[in-house]
């Protein structure tokens, strides 16, 4: 199975199945000398695990990282550095009905088209658990970041057909971990919530939006061909399980606008070249500009169903199919830590890239 990592110069493989003893991740090329503060490694963990509030999967998992390799004296090295996350609750049994049955809108059918099997146990390496890998490694990356000034934050901006009607700069985004919806708007999150728990009950789940923001990213960072800095965020988020759409900058919405009203001025703001609005989205020709870069994901509504649908077995024969067990009614939640994990994995490899740019 190819395809398991990510990256150029910090570069990031994971490995193991949802229902395997345990998942793990390993991250080459993150530089020696960065402490590795294993508080704030916790803190991101604890953001995406299952169990957090009856919003997500029941699933009980304390994601604990254990770090084999790379780290000594509590800095990283610069070799690979290893972690392992024990798999601690699984419920195999919960998915015996689905040996020979195709579940809508999963991995199913096409795994068995690809490899002639597949591990039906919570969809084997296609489940969300492996992000808890990428958790990890973007841990790391955002304290990589930190100490040259970059920051990741994430939050959930729609669900459903409720959708926060504010920009990210008129939000208070440290307000985005106080509730379990993890939208910084406080009345926005009780509808979301309200929302969320409706759906649940009626065996059914629902999609939504996740919106980061990257701050303090210095203008230059990307490739301005095929490794240009917004498609590598794109092929990071569209990565991630459950995501249907990206779009950064003015997105879709630009598609409408005239030239005129679109292009970003430059204009020259203490000391320092910026533009007088960011349409752009903080990149342009691939390359980044030091405004700040902002995009959207969207997530579809989670396809494990508590009710019945229609389906086919393995020899194509119609038959019913309901879920069982313990499954997220809204990923949203759970998604806004990968989200912001991926991001800064992308900034971290190109900000490392970046330095062999020129002399």
């Amino acid at each position: 199975m190819a395809g398991n990592s990510f990256g150029s110069i910090f570069r990031v493989t994971t490995f193991g199945e949802s229902h395997g003893p345990m998942m793990g991740a390993v991250i080459d090329g993150c530089p020696a000398g960065l402490f590795v503060d294993l508080e704030f490694i916790q803190q991101q963990l604890d953001k995406r695990k299952p169990g957090q509030s009856l919003l997500t999967t029941q699933r009980k998992e304390s994601d604990c990282p254990e770090i084999i390799s790379g780290v000594f004296e509590g800095k990283t090295t610069g070799a690979p550095l290893a972690a392992l996350f024990r798999n601690e609750d699984q419920r195999s049994q919960d998915y015996n009905a689905l040996v020979a049955k195709y579940r809508p809108s999963h991995s199913d059918f096409s795994y068995d088209a690809k490899y002639g099997s597949r591990d039906h146990r919570g969809g084997g390496r296609s489940s969300a658990r492996e992000t808890v890998a990428r958790v990890f490694a973007g841990a790391i990356a955002q304290m990589l970041l930190k100490n040259v000034g970059i920051m990741v934050q994430g939050y959930v901006s729609q669900v459903g057909n409720i959708k926060l009607q504010k920009s990210w700069t008129d939000l208070n985004l440290q307000m985005t971990w106080q509730n379990s919806v993890h939208c910084p708007d406080p009345e926005t999150a009780a509808a979301m919530q309200v929302l969320i728990e409706k759906v649940r009950e009626e065996g059914d789940t629902l999609g939504g939006v996740v919106t980061a923001v990257i701050q303090g990213c210095p203008a230059g960072l990307g490739e301005p061909v095929f490794d240009r800095l917004h498609a590598d965020l794109g092929k990071a988020m569209l990565s991630i399980n459950a995501v249907k759409g990206f779009e950064y900058g003015s997105g879709f919405s630009g598609a409408s606008m005239k030239g005129s009203e679109h292009n970003d001025p430059f204009i020259k703001s203490m000391d320092q070249i910026q533009t007088s609005k960011n349409d752009s989205g903080g990149i342009q020709g691939g390359i980044s500009n030091g405004m700040p870069i902002y995009f959207n994901v969207a997530f579809k509504p989670v396809a494990t169903l508590m009710k019945k649908q229609m389906t086919v077995t393995q020899q194509g024969e119609t038959t019913e199919i309901e879920g069982k067990g313990r499954h997220d009614p809204c990923v949203l939640p759970r998604a806004v830590a990968i989200v912001e994990a991926m991001a800064a994995i992308t900034i971290a490899d190109h900000w490392l890239r970046n330095r062999t740019a020129r002399i």
